[in-house]
């Protein structure tokens, strides 16, 4: 286990209380009300996988690439450009989000780790406060199945990873096999919204829609498929072998039998060694996936993907002005880690260099978020949940580590420490 601290301006609560919670099958589930709380707001909280940071038209990262309702989030809403994660892996990320905490806490603290007996997310504390709750998409936390998960009065899930095309979902624990070529981020975004359509006016609604997309095998759409395959990539400044060394990848010595490393291979300016050791496994750009294709063909159907990604926004967005819901809910859209495409010759995420630990977050509610909102101040996942408490007119419970950032919209200062901590399992 290996922890990280990396000083920002402040942000997090005081440390004192990172062991505080875990463990709350004692507790009660109400929650004190905000003074001078107003209606609690209906929330969306869209999850992507993968997605990195800067991987957004609005950015200019990419010049071909095409988000337009990410970038109408950005323009009508808040951009909170400095988010990060405080685990660079699926299940601890995830387990950070549902419960305010860092992985030490929760103690999901990689892909295998089991939920501990009695955690509990936030949507319970909303189900409490009487919001009517809905699950569609992926969990991967704790184990592989698709079983319904307490915090939720409707649930749709698939197992594991799931797959892109003609999935299998776990409605309500009723199996249903779709066919004729659906494609899962349409699917979940349908039927969030039908979810939706169902709701009554007098009980505020939580959503919590979480894609598949964009994980690998990066499955875009058949809209999609290909509409990017002739454009010109980006290249990271670091992407390239360093020139100060003096040997090829991979850099095995005959006579040894072993690779080149440290000094011998980095010379004077050494990196880390285990920076080239992945740059030699399937995480880095010479042997992506193991070698299954370029690297660039990867990143190519990635972008690809991105694209229904940002219908599914759109969709959202449209759904909620028709419906005249849009002045009462706060969307917010994040990622459950950022992903490296070359930065250090590396691919995918688990580090901590910026594309990996870095995400995208948006939030868009009119009667909320001034347009065109650019927040500098950093944000971590374990921000989220007490933001969504606060939208809720809810006070967070205190084992959270995590504070709202809704102050931020308006130039508003938080209380903490100045410094950021991440943990990560090696």
């Amino acid at each position: 286990m290996k922890t990280h601290y990396f000083k920002y301006l402040g942000l997090l609560p005081a440390l004192a209380s990172c062991g505080a919670g875990g463990d709350k099958t004692t507790e009660a589930l109400n929650l004190p009300k905000l003074p001078n709380a107003g209606k609690p707001r209906n929330v969306v909280f869209i999850l992507s996988d993968d997605h990195r940071y800067d991987y957004m038209g609005f950015t200019g990262r990419v010049p071909f690439l095409e988000t337009p309702n990410m970038d109408r989030m950005a323009r009508e809403g808040a951009y909170l450009r400095n988010a990060f994660v405080t685990t660079s892996l699926s299940s601890p990320s995830r387990a950070s989000i549902l419960t305010g905490m860092f992985s030490h806490q929760h103690t999901v603290v990689d892909n295998s780790a089991p939920v501990p007996e009695g955690l509990t997310f936030f949507p319970q504390y909303l189900q409490k406060a009487g919001y009517q709750t809905a699950f569609f998409g992926k969990w991967h936390m704790g184990h592989a199945t698709d079983e319904p998960r307490p915090g939720f009065d409707h649930w749709e899930s698939f197992r594991g990873q799931g797959v892109y095309y003609n999935p299998t979902l776990n409605i309500n624990g009723t199996q249903v096999q779709y066919g004729d070529s659906a494609y899962i981020t349409d699917l979940l975004t349908e039927h969030a919204i039908d979810w939706m359509k169902e709701q009554k006016n007098e009980q505020p609604f939580f959503v919590y829609l979480s894609h598949k997309a964009v994980h690998d095998n990066f499955s875009p759409a058949k809209r999609h498929a290909g509409c990017y395959a002739n454009e010109k990539l980006p290249i990271p400044e670091n992407f390239h072998t360093p020139t100060y060394g003096t040997k090829a990848l991979p850099s095995i010595d005959p006579k040894t039998g072993k690779a080149a490393s440290s000094a011998d291979y980095y010379g004077k300016a050494m990196h880390p060694d285990w920076v080239k050791e992945q740059r030699e496994s399937w995480h880095g750009v010479d042997y992506a996936y193991h070698g299954r294709e370029p690297w660039e063909a990867n990143l190519i159907r990635y972008c690809e993907a991105l694209r229904s990604l940002d219908d599914s926004i759109g969709a959202l967005l449209e759904y909620l002005q028709e419906a005249g819901l849009a002045e009462s809910t706060l969307i917010i859209y994040t990622s459950d880690n950022g992903f490296a495409w070359g930065e250090h010759g590396l691919i995918d995420k688990r580090h901590f260099y910026e594309a990996s630990a870095r995400v995208p977050m948006l939030a868009w509610s009119p009667g909320l978020c001034k347009g065109g909102t650019v927040i500098e101040q950093m944000v971590q996942n374990i921000d989220i949940a007490p933001t969504i408490f606060e939208a809720a007119g809810l006070q967070k419970p205190d084992h959270m580590s995590g504070a709202s950032f809704l102050p931020l919209r308006s130039n508003g200062k938080l209380s903490s420490q100045s410094f950021m901590l991440s943990t990560t399992s090696m």
